[in-house]
């Protein structure tokens, strides 16, 4: 799984996605995640990539050229892919999201920042928008780390047993069962004692009905 991602802020998504079992595939080579400063790309000695908006308001845009040329270096070194802009005007990210934008194998992901992108950038390299959720944050690097974790967690290789996603909330329309660890009581309370039966069956008898149960009660959205 290849992702690059244009951003103003390299070190902050890097710093992110080079811990724990992200880093680690970055390291074995299983996902390769590039960030790449669009501030590099500007023709300009001030490394300029906003400007005021056309009609007036608030806030600056950021400028269609530089986002561009950044754009197009990937496309050159590294191959066309999926291009994503991370606005909260797109579709709602979800696990089936995550899964389909696996299978491009290839993801461009582009943050925007200030009060948004040039419309015409997004009309000449972006195939679809995508939103986290239904607000408003700063900039797309924390949207574009969501979206790279949850895509790259499921890519070969990445976790040591497939169930490891397909056992958890939202992988089959449901929320995940309750998990327990060591020690057996905690302040009293006791670990079911189905989860001590060693009988398999039962076990996964007990846990579907709770995940039912709790995408009932938490989430009947869901169902």
């Amino acid at each position: 799984m290849q992702i690059d991602i244009l951003t103003l802020f390299p070190d902050s998504v890097d710093r992110f996605m080079g811990e724990s079992i992200i880093g680690r595939a970055r390291k074995k080579g299983l996902v390769a995640v590039r960030t790449h400063q669009i501030r590099d790309f500007t023709q300009n000695k001030q490394k300029q990539v906003d400007d005021y908006p056309y009609g007036g308001g608030h806030g600056l845009v950021m400028q269609a050229d530089p986002l561009y040329r950044c754009h197009q270096h990937i496309v050159g070194a590294h191959g066309a892919g999926r291009t994503v802009y991370l606005s909260p005007q797109g579709r709602v990210f979800s696990q089936a999201e995550a899964r389909r934008l696996l299978e491009y194998r290839h993801l461009i992901l582009v943050c925007g920042r200030y009060e948004g992108v040039d419309e015409r950038f997004i009309e000449e390299c972006v195939d679809e928008e995508i939103s986290i959720g239904d607000y408003v944050i700063t900039g797309g690097e924390l949207a574009a780390c969501v979206v790279a974790d949850a895509v790259c967690r499921m890519a070969p290789g990445v976790l040591s047993d497939e169930a490891g996603f397909t056992g958890e909330s939202h992988w089959d329309g449901l929320l995940e069962y309750p998990q327990y660890s060591r020690p057996e009581v905690w302040r009293g309370r006791a670990v079911p004692e189905v989860l001590l039966s060693g009988h398999h069956a039962n076990i996964e008898r007990w846990r579907r009905e709770q995940s039912l149960e709790r995408t009932k009660r938490k989430r009947p959205d869901l169902l």
